[in-house]
């Protein structure tokens, strides 16, 4: 009989077991945009996004996504979608990124129709210099992608040097996305600058 009483309390002791180190991880700093990644340091996938039709820069139609455009130079790859309210939140911070040109800035569409997506950067304004459409999300899925939005940072060995999980914001972008592309950006030569 006694010990059925104690293992009525096994539960209990598991859940403060668990509270106590979400809330340690919590006061650390630690927040739900810090998802480890097993890709950190791995190759970027190898797959191939169709662009999005009707998307134009210059009248030139902007090209999807390949592997070998990621070689070369530093990378921001964003996952987006026009039905995601947290992409039009950080919308202006990717306008802003999308004026520097020591890295490219590539979005991936995540499972989104070609018109919503055209709407939503007629309306906001196009930072990317590559979109590449994942219709069905499968492709999000070998970046290791949980939801939208999602920021990588590519180096120029094509290999994954960071993820960020979420919108990014002025405080995120301060405090662990800035000096997370300030690292990539010193960590390679002059040479693979792009051109303005």
């Amino acid at each position: 009989m006694t010990s059925r009483r104690l293992l009525a309390f096994v539960p209990l002791l598991i859940f403060a077991g668990l509270a106590a180190l979400f809330f340690i991880q919590l006061s650390r700093g630690g927040g739900s945009n810090v998802v480890p990644s097993a890709l950190i340091g791995a190759p970027v996938p190898a797959v191939e996004l169709p662009a999005l039709e009707g998307l134009l820069q210059d009248g030139a139609q902007i090209p999807g996504l390949s592997p070998e455009q990621l070689k070369g130079q530093i990378s921001i790859v964003n996952i987006w979608a026009s039905w995601c309210a947290p992409c039009r939140a950080e919308h202006p911070l990717l306008l802003e990124l999308s004026e520097d040109k020591h890295f490219q800035l590539i979005g991936i569409n995540y499972k989104d129709k070609p018109s919503n997506a055209l709407r939503f950067l007629g309306s906001l304004g196009n930072p990317y210099d590559i979109v590449g459409v994942d219709e069905n999300g499968r492709s999000s899925i070998e970046w290791g992608v949980y939801g939208v939005p999602e920021t990588f940072i590519v180096d120029s060995e094509g290999k994954i040097a960071y993820k960020h999980v979420g919108p990014l914001s002025p405080a995120s972008m301060e405090s662990s996305f800035m000096p997370a592309l300030a690292d990539v950006l010193t960590a390679r030569p002059s040479a693979d600058l792009k051109a303005n």
